[in-house]
Formats: C-alpha cells, structure tokens, sequence
C-alpha cells in the first residue's frame, strides 16, 4: 500500500492550510477506457449509458459505502453483470455501525456480492489532522486498498458513487480516486443527485429517498484534529436524534460544542416538542460540554464556506 508523505506542519492550528498532496499515481488497472455517449441528455437514456459502460467493462469492484448513490452503481452493476459485480464497503471509525448493518442489508436486497475491507485513514496524521484536503487522503487510503485487491482477483475496474453533481462541489477525494484509476459511471453519464433519486425510485429500490450521509469526519471544522472518540460522540449522538425520529440532520462537533442542524422547516417543530433538557443531558454523557441548535438549520456542505475566505 502506497504511503502518503507526511507534511512538516503537523500542528493543530487553525490556519485552514491544506496538505500537500502528492502525485503518486499508480498504474490504472486498465488503460483502456470504456467508450461513453455524452449526447443522451433524458434520465433513461443516461441509465442507458451508465449500463452500457458496465457491459463494456465486463466485471467491475464498486466501492460501496451504502449511500444512496453507491447502492444505485452497485444495483445497476449487478443487474448488468451478476456475479461479476462485487461490491466492497470500507469500514473504518468514520462509519457509524448502523450505516454499515444497513449497507450490508441493502446489499442482500439488490443481490449483490458483498465484502467488506478495513482501511486506517485514522493512522496518516495527513487526515487527523483535518486539513482542507482531507478527503484526498481518505479516499487515497480506499483505493490503495481497493486497486491491488482488484488487480489480484481479476477485476479491471474499480468504480465509486461520484455523480455529476459532486464534480461541481470541493471534492478532493474525486482526485486521488481518478489517479488511482477508479471510474465514476454516474458523472459520466451526467447523473445528478436528482436524478440518482429518480432512478433508483424507478428501479425498485426502497431507499431512494435515504438522506445523505457522508462520512463521521465531516462534521468538523478543517483545522480541528479527528480522533476516533470524537467521531464515537458524533455518531452516537447524531443516532440518538435519528432514533427520535429526525433523520436528515447533522451534529456538527466544533470543539467540546454539538451543533445541531435540522432542516429549517423542521426547527420549530423540534424545540416544542423535544425534550431539551433530556437531549442536553444525552449529549453530555457522550462526551459534549455544550449543545446548541444552529438556527439557519441544515445545509449541505456548510464547513466549506470557509474555502471563500
């Protein structure tokens, strides 16, 4: 496995510095590209595309992490190729428990083979560190575990969940994902996140409406180092309001603060008729001092908006 370098800055300071990434690009998997038809601009006919570019590839790894748009690569990867589709989650601390009991029932629901690799992001002071190219180390971490186990097991591809809506967003991931080979069906056949809905509705799929949930270490703000007690409280408490009943949320961990985000037409709702009192004392036990509720209410992608300053 490829080591990323560590940086001479490995201080805990909040000076929103990103690490130097290097360009170790490893040797794709398959030189040879699979043809695409960029001009089909209706939903079926990039499903169309996305099939076509599975049959072309003749047997393909997604990397699965049980999100909505990876479980629809992996349902369309097994009807066009069955069991030469195989579809791998990487567990790590930044995964709650339940995300992954639920990747692994939705992946006996598709059919799809299913296994499961542990990767150790947590050891590369690169990303406990949280710098502002965080994710590239993560994902640089995924795909030099997934590309040998591929290579060695006769698979020429080893395809992700990115869709075309991503390729808009700060995603440093994307990066260090394409130099390592990995293929992104859903963002080449121009796939949005509306569309991944509406497809995986169309395709029978009873979670298409499944909020996002991107990875533990996302709730904290670039600068302030990941640990893996961190990221237990986060997911602890971000399942305690989910087991209340609030799904598309995040708690947001700045410090010894939880920061609650909730849809902003859902705010109301939730200081009349939580008990806070209860909520606060949950908190506190999973090892928050403090607990606030942002009043703007949840956006995607929020901590980026430092990247403008």
């Amino acid at each position: 496995m490829s080591k990323q370098p560590t940086t001479n800055n490995q201080q805990q300071t909040l000076r929103l510095r990103s690490v130097q990434a290097t360009n170790n690009q490893q040797p794709t998997t398959n030189n040879k590209q699979p043809t695409t038809n960029n001009q089909q601009p209706t939903t079926n006919n990039k499903l169309k595309q996305v099939q076509t570019l599975f049959r072309e590839m003749d047997k393909a790894i997604v990397a699965y992490s049980g999100g909505i748009d990876s479980t629809l690569v992996s349902k369309i990867a097994f009807d066009v190729l069955g069991d030469r589709a195989l579809a791998i989650t990487a567990v790590s601390p930044s995964l709650l428990p339940e995300d992954l009991e639920a990747a692994g029932e939705q992946a006996r629901e598709i059919g799809i083979a299913h296994e499961l690799v542990y990767t150790k992001e947590m050891d590369n002071p690169n990303y406990t560190s949280n710098p502002l190219n965080r994710c590239y180390f993560c994902k640089s971490e995924l795909h030099n575990t997934l590309k040998p186990l591929a290579l060695s097991r006769g698979y020429s591809y080893v395809v992700d969940g990115v869709n075309a809506d991503d390729l808009q967003d700060y995603r440093p991931g994307i990066q260090a994902a394409k130099e390592r080979g990995a293929r992104s069906p859903l963002a080449e056949a121009g796939i949005t996140k509306t569309e991944v809905r509406q497809l995986s509705r169309q395709l029978g799929l009873p979670w298409w409406d499944k909020p996002s949930q991107p990875c533990l270490s996302s709730r904290f703000p670039y600068g302030e180092e990941i640990t893996v007690a961190k990221l237990q409280r986060v997911g602890r408490a971000e399942m305690y309001l989910r087991q209340q009943g609030w799904q598309n949320l995040r708690v947001r961990s700045v410090g010894d603060t939880a920061k609650i985000e909730l849809p902003p037409e859902q705010i109301k709702e939730f200081v009349l008729t939580h008990d806070l009192e209860e909520l606060v004392t949950t908190f506190q036990t999973y090892g928050f001092l403090y607990v606030t509720l942002d009043l703007e209410g949840y956006s995607s992608g929020k901590l980026n908006r430092v990247l403008n300053n």
